[in-house]
């Protein structure tokens, strides 16, 4: 069972972000902020649930939280301010953009940039421990999917229906096949597979 709340004072946030590690679209990222009380055993990091159920929990998520946002950062921005400023900056846009402001702020991971003076706690795999964090890594991700697939209607060559951007074996040789497109973050390296078996 996830724990409601890292502290109960002051009012508290949870934030992650989605696509990272990707090699094309934007990164997104989600705040949310649920009742010092709140309870959700279906809730869990993203990572460790079916996209059905992701979809199934994101208007819940939606209608329970006290707040929420959703924020992303463009391809462009990234190769110009690289993923990891990126990614805090997409944090600092849903936490912006947040009906009701946070005093405290509790980040999936090892690293984040202070956000207006507001004290943080950084928290490896919080995503799997923090019931808000959860909901953000929902949130974050399910947003992110849903816009990479409305782009892969124009890019079918690269997959990103079944890989999301991603660099997938089959997503870096359809790079490499047919040169990279304006979704692409051209300071990504493209390596090319390594199909040996060791």
């Amino acid at each position: 069972m996830l724990l409601s709340t890292f502290q109960k004072e002051l009012i508290e946030a949870g934030c992650d972000e989605a696509g990272r590690g990707c090699l094309a679209g934007p990164v997104y990222a989600a705040a949310v902020i649920f009742p010092s009380d709140y309870s959700n055993p279906l809730l869990n990091d993203s990572k460790q649930l079916s996209e059905k159920k992701r979809m199934a929990l994101r208007p819940i998520i939606e209608q329970e939280a006290l707040a929420f946002a959703v924020a992303s950062v463009s391809a462009a921005e990234i190769d110009q301010i690289n993923i990891l400023n990126a990614s805090y900056l997409a944090m600092h846009r849903a936490l912006d953009q947040l009906s009701t402001k946070a005093d405290f702020i509790i980040v999936d991971g090892n690293r984040f940039k202070t956000y207006h003076q507001v004290p943080h706690t950084c928290i490896v795999k919080g995503d799997g421990k923090y019931l808000s964090i959860a909901a953000a890594s929902i949130l974050a991700k399910t947003y992110r999917d849903e816009y990479m697939d409305g782009i892969a209607l124009d890019f079918p060559q690269y997959d990103w229906l079944s890989n999301k951007g991603y660099p997938t074996i089959k997503h870096r040789n359809a790079v490499l096949a047919y040169g990279s497109c304006i979704h692409h973050r051209k300071t990504f390296k493209i390596t090319e597979p390594q199909l040996k078996l060791f």
